[in-house]
């Protein structure tokens, strides 16, 4: 789930515009936004600002190895949830990405929402404000119902599943299923202060997709708008050289949320330049430690520019995320350093000066 960033010189321009919408949003009131609108940036900071600041990890149990396993009703498993949420809390984490899936929805839509509310109930226990992640355009493209594959032995990510796969995304027929699930669980959790955020679409345009993915991006923004949260909703950047997608996004999500592997100095230039658009940020994925993305550098620097700060991977397990996206290992070895994840599948921390770290900056006595 990354891309180097090469189009700077793109985002200087296209924050020259959204820099002039901010001056002229300074002279509404902090009221909430009308559907279809996004949120004046008055608003957007002064939701910011009722947080402290915001620390995480991307979340799925050690014991699911996609958003179909974590989410259908045979395998949702809320001990290990609340056990996992326990050692988040510990640590000071205070929200978690999390990925739903359409799928697990068309299945059982009453079923799934219920999972969905014992899940916050879950997080609220361990005072955690989760942020929902829709589609998602990475990895395997051809999601299904009912048991899931096992791992792959040393395969990043072996049986991730996009939502809602390929060619589905590009295929209009299947908006009106999609914007029923979408409408639908929008509008139960609209209003519930347990939820911290809604990010519509994780890395659109990725597995290839480039620009075929504009048409859903720009679907599911309406619809949520439609049914107008009380939560803000977003869309993380990723790919500075997918201008279409990546404009798109800049320009109608109410908090800019973005995703950033690379090392410190250029992940912090990306921060400087984004911050000329006036709205808080949040940087919904980081945390590669062979790429040189690590808690002892890229952590503090967020905390000192008061970004937010979701890391990838939270427990090794089924998911395989502790080795490299692009270094498999089918022996199913220990990489000589973790790529991902902070706790063993035991609960035992990868290592301890991370999690003093983590905990240090949170501020956990």
């Amino acid at each position: 789930m990354y891309c180097k960033i090469k189009y700077l010189s793109f985002i200087v321009l296209l924050l020259a515009t959204t820099f002039t919408q901010a001056q002229k949003s300074k002279k509404q009131a902090i009221t909430a936004s009308a559907p279809a609108t996004v949120w004046p940036i008055e608003k957007a900071n002064a939701w910011y600002a009722q947080h402290k600041w915001l620390t995480g990890a991307n979340y799925i149990p050690a014991t699911a190895i996609n958003q179909l396993e974590m989410w259908q009703a045979d395998t949702f498993d809320s001990a290990t949830i609340d056990k996992e949420l326990g050692w988040a809390q510990s640590i000071g984490f205070n929200t978690l990405r999390v990925f739903l899936h359409s799928v697990a929805w068309k299945e059982d839509p009453a079923g799934f929402k219920q999972r969905v509310g014992t899940f916050l109930t879950i997080a609220d226990k361990h005072h955690i404000e989760p942020l929902f992640v829709f589609f998602d355009d990475c990895w395997l493209k051809d999601p299904k119902a009912g048991k899931q594959p096992a791992p792959k032995p040393g395969i990043h990510n072996s049986g991730w599943v996009q939502d809602p796969g390929w060619p589905a995304s590009a295929e209009e027929t299947n908006f009106v299923g999609l914007e029923k699930y979408v409408k639908d669980v929008l509008t139960t959790f609209a209003h519930d202060k347990r939820i911290l955020l809604w990010d519509l679409y994780n890395e659109p345009g990725n597995s290839g997709k480039g620009d075929s993915t504009l048409p859903l991006l720009t679907k599911i923004f309406q619809w949520a708008r439609e049914v107008n949260p009380d939560q803000p909703i977003s869309a993380g950047m990723w790919a500075w050289n997918l201008e279409k997608l990546s404009s798109f996004q800049l320009l109608n999500s109410d908090v800019l949320t973005y995703h950033d592997y690379d090392e410190v100095a250029p992940h912090k230039k990306v921060i400087q330049i984004l911050k000329a658009s006036g709205r808080p940020l949040i940087c919904t994925e980081y945390m590669a430690r062979t790429r040189n993305s690590r808690f002892a550098t890229v952590l503090p620097m967020l905390k000192s520019e008061h970004v937010g700060a979701i890391n990838w991977g939270f427990v090794a397990g089924k998911t395989n995320t502790i080795y490299a996206w692009d270094t498999p290992m089918p022996d199913a070895g220990q990489p000589i350093e973790w790529f991902h994840d902070i706790f063993k599948v035991d609960g035992t921390p990868y290592r301890e000066d991370e999690v003093g770290l983590i905990k240090k900056l949170n501020e956990v006595k």
